[in-house]
């Protein structure tokens, strides 16, 4: 079986990034900034062939594949799998805010403990499964074709780790970054790292998820 190439991308930036507020499956629409990134994307992919293009469900996911498929006159595939890893009550926080109001649960979060749930949100190991179910059932739909696939900051870390065999609880050293473009090879086998956080495109600095 031919290897599916997939460019795997951060949406744009929302107002609750700009304010470190945790925002998981709360559906936060992209701001301004967020929006001219997801022009600039849609340019730097005008040469790009594209057999498809999924995204999250969620509205900045949404919005940001509707960008680049607008430029194509190409549909956006929705698939719930592509979801944030959900927060449950963590979501609208800022990071002190969790600090002060949930310091134990903030500090398993931090510790990056792949069994711990946020109350009523998933763990990291939830999060791997539904997020690698999801990449596998859609790239292998298109073997020896390229897709883009608009997700999630928590998504691509888990993308990365898969792609470099690195465990859920190793530290993150790579960016997270909005709207970076970020190459994968997927085979039946697994994913392989190809190239990570391009943003030539971006001409101004973009916030990355420095808590996935």
């Amino acid at each position: 079986m031919e290897a599916t190439r997939i460019l795997a991308v951060r949406h744009g930036e929302t107002a609750w990034n700009r304010h470190t507020r945790i925002q998981g499956h709360t559906d936060i629409e992209l701001n301004e900034h967020g929006r001219w990134q997801a022009g600039r994307l849609a340019e730097a992919l005008r040469e790009e062939p594209l057999a498809a293009i999924y995204a999250s469900d969620l509205k900045r996911a949404r919005e940001t594949a509707e960008a680049v498929a607008h430029q194509r006159d190409m549909p956006v595939h929705i698939d719930m799998g592509l979801r944030e890893r959900g927060f449950g009550r963590f979501e609208g926080h800022t990071w002190d805010e969790l600090e002060l109001r949930f310091p134990a649960e903030t500090l398993a979060w931090r510790k990056r403990m792949p069994d711990f749930a946020p109350p009523g949100g998933e763990t990291l190991l939830q999060l791997q499964d539904r997020v690698l179910t999801a990449v596998n059932g859609l790239a292998a739909r298109h073997p020896g074709e390229q897709v883009l696939m608009v997700v999630h900051g928590g998504v691509l870390d888990v993308l990365y780790r898969a792609a470099t065999r690195l465990e859920l609880q190793a530290p993150r050293s790579w960016a997270l970054t909005n709207t970076a473009i970020n190459r994968l090879l997927w085979s039946p086998e697994g994913l392989g790292l190809v190239g990570w956080a391009d943003v030539r495109h971006l001409q101004t600095d973009s916030l990355d998820e420095q808590h996935a």
